[in-house]
Parts: structure tokens; sequence; C-alpha cells
């Protein structure tokens, strides 16, 4: 007998009982020679002929001398036929769970001497996943690609107020797609022949916008020294947006807040405070809902330039509430001792979380070739103190009001020789599962 595979066998006996009335014992097969015959394959539940069938569902076949089969292959993936459900007119089997390397849409029959018949039926993909975009803030007419699961062509990405675009390539994980025309904000879609799916995030997603360098939103450094946003050079994704690093000046790991750090803290400053007063008096919890920040991730697009690339040292990424920058809060600083509030020694210390963003760890350099991609930490994974070690410190809701980005060791070894162009524009809090 060929090795069987494992079904429960509750639901089998109902399911084989349900669709194929002449089985036999599994003591009563006999293999047979000759070659057999296809008239249909059916559902394996119930009478209704098909002609395609979705991975790992079971199908009943349905012939003549179907004892003489001794592999079946669905386009080039074998299955696993158990003899213990082969009759001479029928076959019950589950349709392989891996994808095809090459699809004929055909199954195949196969006997001991090598006598192949070849029979028309088709296996459809899952239905596709989207987990992610290259670059949620494209323009019309650029190249994009989609990321997820079961994304196997040929598929259809719809933009929200454009036609659906066609692709016919890919791999299952990751399609390439350019921007139609006409595409508004919104959630993405992509179709295959199994089903529809629809993106968490959005296309050009403007929710929970932070800073955007340019409108409303476009709030800028408020704190002690700090980078500012700088005119689009025709290299921005969006308009203005905030440049780490001159390409000349080394990236060392250090304090070094006058090219590699930005803040925002929120307040007039004033004893008692002001936030109202103006847009940097704005808290940023104000800006965007962090009751579920568990669920939610700081966004923003990201473009590092070929010739200067991001080697070591990573991002620090704090964000913390107003009871931590202005002027009533204190905090206690790597050295242990207590300060105010209105300074920069919670950026030191270990009670406050922070992410830690190294999009270079994987292979020592990172670079988007002068692209913008989407870069997304999740704020469940704020858990780093200063020196890279747990924090501890915790989160709630209302730990967001403020944002500290800035470039140091973290208890890492620094950058050698680094001396990086980083571009960061659109930093968003939005849900992302």
């Amino acid at each position: 007998m060929k090795a069987i595979t494992k079904y429960t066998g509750i639901i089998l006996g109902v399911v084989l009982a349900a669709s194929c009335t002449n089985l036999d014992y599994p003591d009563r097969y006999k293999e047979t020679t000759g070659v057999p015959t296809v008239h249909f394959v059916r559902y394996a539940d119930r009478d209704i002929a098909i002609t395609q069938a979705n991975m790992e569902e079971l199908v009943c076949v349905v012939g003549d001398n179907l004892t003489s089969v001794h592999d079946i292959y669905f386009n080039d993936q074998a299955a696993v036929l158990n003899s213990s459900y082969m009759t001479p007119h029928t076959i019950v089997v589950a349709v392989p769970k891996n994808m095809p390397k090459e699809q004929t849409d055909k199954m195949y029959l196969i006997t001991r001497d090598s006598s192949v018949v070849a029979y028309d039926f088709k296996v459809l993909p899952p239905a596709p996943k989207i987990t992610g975009m290259s670059n949620e803030w494209a323009k019309a007419g650029e190249t994009v690609s989609v990321y997820g699961s079961y994304l196997f062509p040929p598929i259809t990405v719809e933009f929200p107020g454009a036609d659906p675009v066609e692709v016919t390539s890919g791999d299952g994980d990751a399609v390439s797609v350019v921007v139609p025309a006409g595409a508004q904000p919104g959630k993405i879609k992509v179709n295959n022949a199994s089903g529809t799916a629809q993106s968490v995030f959005m296309y050009k997603d403007s929710r929970g916008m932070l800073f955007d360098f340019d409108g409303v939103t476009g709030l800028d450094n408020h704190g002690w020294n700090g980078h500012s946003s700088q005119d689009d050079d025709g290299t921005g994704v969006s308009g203005r947006f905030l440049q780490f690093g001159d390409g000349a000046t080394p990236l060392t790991g250090d304090w070094e807040e006058a090219h590699f750090s930005f803040v925002y803290w929120p307040g007039s400053w004033n004893d008692p405070e002001n936030y109202q007063d103006g847009p940097n008096g704005i808290r940023l919890t104000d800006l965007a809902d962090f009751t579920d920040w568990q669920n939610m991730a700081l966004k923003f697009e990201i473009c590092v330039p070929a010739s200067n690339p991001w080697t070591g040292t990573p991002m620090q990424i704090v964000m913390a509430g107003v009871d931590k920058v202005t002027f009533g809060g204190a905090v206690t600083d790597i050295y242990g001792n207590q300060c105010a509030g209105a300074n920069n020694t919670y950026m030191s210390s270990n009670e406050t979380p922070r992410g830690l963003y190294r999009p270079w760890a994987a292979t020592g350099s990172f670079d988007t070739g002068g692209k913008w991609v989407t870069a997304t930490i999740p704020l469940a994974e704020f858990t780093y103190g200063w020196e890279g070690t747990p924090s501890s410190g915790t989160l709630n809701a209302d730990s967001f009001s403020s944002l500290w980005l800035f470039i140091c060791a973290a208890g890492e070894k620094p950058a050698d020789s680094c001396t990086p162009i980083i571009k960061i524009d659109n930093i968003r809090a939005v849900p992302y599962k």
C-alpha cells in the first residue's frame, strides 16, 4: 500500500460517504493494469462536477480503471495518493498545497508503466493577502512593489479612483505595478481568481499625519538644537522634507544634534504650559488618536542615495508624554540624577521607551538607490532604553505627545567612516494590522 496522508477519521468518513458511493474497503483494493479514463472531477462532499479547485481541497476523480493509477500530478506538483480511497471508478485526493513552478492547468494520471493521461483541471491559488507597499506615497507613473502572499499572476491591482492594473508577472510574495493616473488616496485591492484582498495601509495616507513639513501638519523642529526641514530640491516625495547628514559630516554615534537629530516638543515652554499657542504648541496626541497604540506604527518615507549609504548606528525614535518634555516633568538620567522637564535628559534615560530603526542591520549597509520607500516601525516595539537594552519604563496612550529622531549609538558600535544622507517625509502614526 502506498504511503497515506493523515485525515481526521470522523471528518473524512463523512466526506467520503457523501462524495463517492462506490468506495471499497482498504483490504479490497487491487491495483490494475492498462490506461485509466477520466469522465469528470467533482467536489468530494457534493455531487457537482468541477473544472477547478483550491489548493488542499479534497476532490473526487470519476472514471474507469482508476486503480491503474500510480501517481497523480496537478500541474507539476505531486498529490498524495491513499489506496484506501481508490476504486476502479473513483479516487478521492487532496489538491497539493504548493503552487506549481509551471502551471499547465492539467491533471496528470500516471500508471506504473509510466503511461500518462492528461486531463484539463485548474488549480486556484488561495485568496491573496496584502502586507505592504514599497512606497505608499509614490506618484502616478512610478513603479512600486506590492508585498503579500499568494500574489500569483494573473492578478489585478486597484488604486482608488483609477482603473484596475493587470499584472502578469510576480513570485507570489510581491508584484510590481505602475501607479495609474488618477489614483486617489485610499486602500488598494488585489484580485485573483480566488478572491480579493484589501490593504490595511492606505495609499497617500494622511491619517495621523504628524509631520509632512508642508501644510497644516507641517510642524518643524521645536526643541533644543536639532535639524529643520528644507525646501524640495526636486528629489522630494511630496514637497519639503527632513534631511539628516550633508554627505561630508561623519556619523560617529556620538551626541551630534546639528546634523543627525530632529526634535519636536509641544507647548509654549511657560509655566503653566499652553498647548494651543500656534502650531508648535500642539501635542502630537492632538493630531493622531493613540488609544490603540499597540496596533499602530510610526511610518515615514525615507530616501538614501547610493552615493552616501547608511552603514551603522541606529536611529533612536523617542515619543514621550508632556510629563517628560515640559517644565512639570521629571526623569532620572543614566547617572541616576533626577532632572526637571523641558530639557533633553529624558532622551538619555533608560526610563524612556523608544524604537530603534536599523535598516542596515541585515547587510551592513542601507541605501534606497535615491528612491523613496516606506519605513514601518510598530509602536509596540518601542521597548528599548538609551543604551539599547530593555527600557524600565512603560507606554500608554498619553506617551506620544512629542517626537525625537536621533541617530546615535544606543550601546552599539558606531558606524565606521559613514557620511550618510538620509531624507525623511510624511511622518505619521497609523494602524498597521
